[in-house]
């Protein structure tokens, strides 16, 4: 009797323990592509602001034609007039692309460029999962009141363990911030190239 009791604990016991490697591997696994998806949209996400920054230094960011805006644009060498993809610049000469070789995006979704009262973001786009689970469109709808910058704080869904998925574009004109959607197009010429 004793020897058919361990003839079956050894193989229950050996058993377990493979199912628990098992369990420990598909959660690290699992961690892993969200730590790796955070990582991956948050260093995107901070090359672009920086892309950006650097377009309106040199060519002074006028204003994006709707209110989600593809970013596919970066790869364009040239362009004629004033206008490159959903962007309007004021000296379009200034243009120094291409900015990368190929367009940013996650889960096979471009970046966009989001116009809220606030000002305008950079976000995942549409469709894009984020590492809380949370599908941008769905469970994230970024209208013309939506407070980015409070979704990006710690526990939000445009944040991840400290990392913010959204940065705002921060248009800056002279020393200070400039509406883009108050410019008066009369007063075009007085809009300074940036330093």
């Amino acid at each position: 009797m004793k020897k058919n009791v361990v003839a079956y604990i050894v193989p229950a016991l050996t058993i377990g323990f493979f199912v628990l490697l098992i369990g420990i591997a598909v959660f690290s696994v699992r961690y892993k592509t969200k730590q790796f998806s955070g990582d991956a949209m948050a260093s995107d996400i901070t090359q672009l602001a920086a892309i950006f920054k650097s377009i309106h230094e040199d060519c002074v960011i006028l204003s994006f034609d709707y209110q989600k805006n593809s970013i596919n644009f970066l790869n364009v060498e040239s362009f004629a007039g004033s206008e490159v993809g959903p962007m309007n610049v004021a000296h379009p000469e200034n243009w120094k692309g291409p900015y990368v070789d190929d367009n940013l995006a996650m889960q096979n979704k471009e970046y966009q460029i989001v116009r809220t009262d606030a000002g305008y973001f950079i976000v995942p786009g549409e469709d894009v999962k984020l590492p809380n689970g949370s599908v941008m469109g769905k469970d994230i709808l970024l209208d013309k009141d939506a407070d980015i910058a409070q979704l990006t704080q710690n526990g939000e869904p445009l944040n991840f363990e400290g990392k913010r998925l959204a940065a705002q574009i921060l248009l800056n004109v002279g020393n200070g911030l400039f509406d883009l959607n108050a410019l008066d197009l009369d007063d075009l010429a007085q809009v300074p190239m940036g330093d």
